[in-house]
């Protein structure tokens, strides 16, 4: 019997389409990103073929953006921020209204109102978290004084659209979903009431919701259960998202941010592990939602709007960064770095663009500008970065050619040097090995550390361990533990299959080297040994072990034959 299943065919037919165009994204050295749009626009109702609910999409994008938002509270820093307050806040700041005055001197030539140029410029202005972060962690920069200012840039930017995301409606509604109002007063009393919404929301926040969730998930963690908490993590974004948009009229994405911002510490390190894999299936998801959204028509129909919105994103906005971080007096170099890192747009532009649409103070072609804007800069993005590369060999190459020293920019933050001579390497710094980093100093057994968690990698420097940011299967990261001079590797990480990349490695680089790993399971421990592990560590096995060992120590059977 036939049913009608449009949801469980949105999940399959996505997911699998992403999937595979994700896949093929990365491996031509793109980010997914521009898979899962791709996937979306084959199963949006502007291509042949199969055509996805649009109503559920949509739902499901919510969702998306809601954990999404989530993510970006959780890992939202004031630290990095203030590091590079000098620079990044006035930086991001003028960027931004650079290239709002640049799209909305496009919308003008369009035809369009001042609003939606306003709103469409907007959309052009913020980098994608997700590709700066990727283009920064490849190349190894995002320790140095560049990688700091461009991530802080990044926050600044976030913050804006956040507060754009809460402005938005109120100006809608007082202009009524035009550019031209009935003057100033109803504009002011709108944006005066959602000021004051919003201003009860992050009092009852900071006063109750500083204290109630954390304790909340302490207490759900302390039950024992990974999938209590896990669901506490999902109940607590979403609820407080809902909860907000009830009681005080702010949106969702709001919500969820402050959620996500009031969880510290070592529970937001485990709340982002856990509520990561459903974050990334509906961030997924949003992706081939805003794909299916748009008409690739426009590229053939309008290529010269196309062309400029792409040129605003790609040279608009990297020509004033330029300048700006130039003005500020930091090199050249670090310019141009910021400049690469900011030629793309990506999440929160899509989000700006649904907002504006929905709220009438966007028409749709300049959410598909948007869209075509976005999917090009994506895909110039590595290009770009490059060309960047590329310039930096060549300059160091004819310094080197010239016996002329080349300036080094020092890195951001400076911790205990790299061990000389023979030394350990240990891969993770949580609860198994940083006891492990310590019981290995206790022998006096010289260590580098590698963990990709920034806040991890702080604590070991702080304890006096050199440490590396970063993914050990990545082959940069490895080469800077100096692995020729290490005769031993110890993988505290709980992920095998990256455990049997890095083994893999360096058994065929150092065929002499001891290497020790982590397993949860007799089929994980048979991976590793294959991979050329010397041992591999069961954790269930080796607890069931000790805690025996100490049950028969007991009075009762401590006399007892084996």
């Amino acid at each position: 019997m036939p049913h009608e299943t449009p949801l469980i065919a949105l999940l399959s037919v996505g997911l699998v389409l992403a999937f595979v165009l994700g896949t093929l994204a990365q491996r031509l050295r793109l980010s997914p990103i521009v898979g899962y749009l791709v996937a979306g626009i084959l199963v949006g109702p502007f291509t042949p073929g199969f055509v996805a609910d649009m109503e559920l999409a949509m739902e499901l994008s919510e969702i998306g953006v809601i954990l999404l938002m989530f993510g970006v509270g959780l890992h939202f820093s004031v630290e990095d921020l203030l590091d590079v307050k000098s620079i990044a806040i006035p930086g991001a700041i003028v960027q931004i209204t650079v290239a709002t005055v640049l799209g909305w001197g496009l919308a003008w030539f369009l035809g369009w109102p001042t609003m939606q140029g306003i709103v469409f410029g907007l959309a052009l202005s913020v980098a994608s978290t997700v590709v700066l972060l990727r283009a920064m962690e490849d190349r190894r920069l995002l320790d140095t004084r560049r990688g700091k200012i461009a991530v802080g840039w990044l926050i600044v930017e976030d913050l804006v659209m956040v507060v754009a995301l809460v402005l938005l409606p109120a100006l809608a509604e007082a202009l009524g979903g035009r550019s031209e109002g009935q003057g100033a007063g109803p504009v002011l009393a709108s944006l005066g009431i959602t000021l004051l919404k919003v201003s009860a929301f992050v009092a009852v926040m900071l006063l109750v919701g500083k204290r109630v969730i954390p304790w909340m998930l302490e207490r759900v963690a302390g039950l024992g259960s990974r999938e209590l908490f896990t669901l506490s993590v999902l109940a607590i974004a979403l609820g407080v998202a809902f909860g907000s948009a009830k009681l005080f009229g702010v949106s969702f994405a709001l919500g969820a941010f402050f959620a996500g911002m009031l969880l510290s510490g070592d529970l937001s390190h485990k709340a982002a592990s856990d509520s990561l894999p459903l974050r990334d299936a509906f961030a997924v998801l949003f992706f081939v939602s805003v794909g299916m959204l748009f008409d690739p028509m426009i590229v053939v129909e309008q290529p010269l709007p196309v062309l400029a919105t792409f040129l605003i994103i790609v040279l608009g906005k990297s020509v004033a960064a330029y300048l700006i971080v130039r003005a500020f007096g930091h090199p050249n170099e670090t310019a141009l770095t910021i400049s690469a890192s900011l030629a793309q747009i990506g999440e929160f532009s899509f989000i700006l663009a649904g907002l504006g649409v929905s709220l009438a103070i966007l028409p749709p072609e300049g959410r598909d500008l948007v869209l075509a804007g976005a999917l090009l800069s994506i895909m110039a993005n590595p290009l770009i970065f490059g060309w960047l590369d590329a310039w930096q060999a060549r300059r160091l190459a004819r310094a080197e050619a010239q016996g002329a020293a080349v300036a080094q920019e020092p890195p951001a933050w400076v911790g205990p040097p790299l061990p000389e001579g023979e030394h350990a390497i240990l891969v993770g710094f949580g609860r198994v090995g940083s006891e492990i980093a310590r019981l290995l100093r206790e022998r006096a057994v010289p260590l580098v550390v590698i963990d990709d968690d920034i806040d991890l990698v702080q604590r070991a420097r702080d304890e006096g361990f050199a440490a590396i940011r970063g993914n050990a299967a990545n082959a940069r990261v490895l080469e800077e533990a100096a692995p020729d001079q290490a005769s031993l590797l110890v993988l505290a990480i709980p992920q095998a299959l990256e455990a049997g990349e890095v083994i893999a490695r360096l058994r065929e680089r150092r065929p002499e080297m001891t290497i020790l790993a982590r397993a949860h399971s007799d089929a994980e421990v048979r991976h590793l040994l294959k991979n050329g592990a010397d041992g591999a560590v069961l954790a269930e096995k080796e607890l069931a072990h000790s805690m025996a060992e100490m049950a028969l120590s007991a009075p009762p059977f401590r006399h007892r034959p084996a």
